[in-house]
C-alpha cells in the first residue's frame, strides 16, 4: 500500500481482502469504492455489520443463523416436522430455501468431516442430530451434503450413526442438472446420473 494510506485504510484492505473470492487487489478496490461512498455504502455497512455482530447467532434447534432463536424456520409451525434436511453449513439452507422445494426443517452440522484437517465428529452437531431424531417424530431424514470425499465421508458417518435409530435415511439425488447437457457436464456427474437413473 502506498505510504499516503493511513493505519485505517489498510486496515480495511487487510479485513476486506481475507473475504472469499477477494485478495488483495479486490480488496483495495472495494475499500475504494466504500471509502468514495461513505454515505451510501459505508455508513449503512458498517451499521449493517455491527447489528449483525451484535444481534445474529446460531438456533440452539439446528444451527441456522438469525437473530431469534429458535429461528424463523424452527418457529414456523406450518413445516413438517417429519421431514429433517441435514445440510453442511447455513449456506445449504439458504439455498434450499431460495429453492422453495421443501418445507420441512433442517439440521446444519457446521461442517464435514475431514482426516487431513482434523475435523472430527465430535467438532460436528452430529450428537445433536442424533438427539433430535432419537426424540421422535422425524419419519426420514435427507442428506443434503457436498458430492466430495468429505461429503461422503459425512454421510455414511451420519447414516452409520442414525440407523439404530430405524429411521430412513435418504440422500439427494445427484446427477444431470435442469437444462444440463451431457457434453459440457464431467464424468463424475454423468457416472452419478447413470447409477440414479429411474423409469421415464
Amino acid at each position: 500500500m502506498a505510504a499516503s494510506a493511513g493505519p485505517e485504510i489498510e486496515r480495511l484492505i487487510q479485513l476486506l481482502s481475507k473475504l472469499p473470492g477477494l485478495g488483495p487487489r479486490s480488496g483495495r478496490r472495494a475499500a475504494l469504492m466504500l471509502l468514495k461512498r461513505k454515505d451510501q455504502l459505508l455508513r449503512p455497512l458498517a451499521d449493517a455489520l455491527a447489528a449483525a455482530a451484535d444481534k445474529v447467532r446460531a438456533c440452539t434447534l439446528c444451527g441456522a443463523l438469525d437473530s431469534t432463536d429458535p429461528c424463523a424456520v424452527c418457529s414456523d409451525m406450518t413445516r413438517d416436522e417429519g421431514l429433517l434436511l441435514v445440510v453442511e453449513e447455513v449456506g445449504g439452507l439458504w439455498a434450499m430455501e431460495r429453492a422453495g422445494a421443501f418445507r420441512g426443517r433442517y439440521h446444519v452440522l457446521g461442517g464435514l468431516l475431514s482426516a487431513l484437517d482434523g475435523v472430527g465428529p465430535d467438532a460436528l452437531r452430529i450428537d445433536q442430530l442424533a438427539a433430535r431424531v432419537a426424540q421422535g417424530g422425524v419419519r426420514e431424514v435427507i442428506l443434503a451434503l457436498p458430492a466430495t470425499v468429505d461429503g461422503q465421508t459425512t454421510a455414511h458417518y451420519v447414516s452409520e450413526r442414525l440407523a439404530a435409530l430405524g429411521i430412513p435415511v435418504t440422500s439427494l439425488a445427484r446427477g444431470v442438472p435442469v437444462g444440463g447437457e451431457l457434453d459440457w457436464l464431467d464424468d463424475g456427474t454423468i457416472t452419478q446420473a447413470l447409477r440414479a437413473r429411474r423409469p421415464a
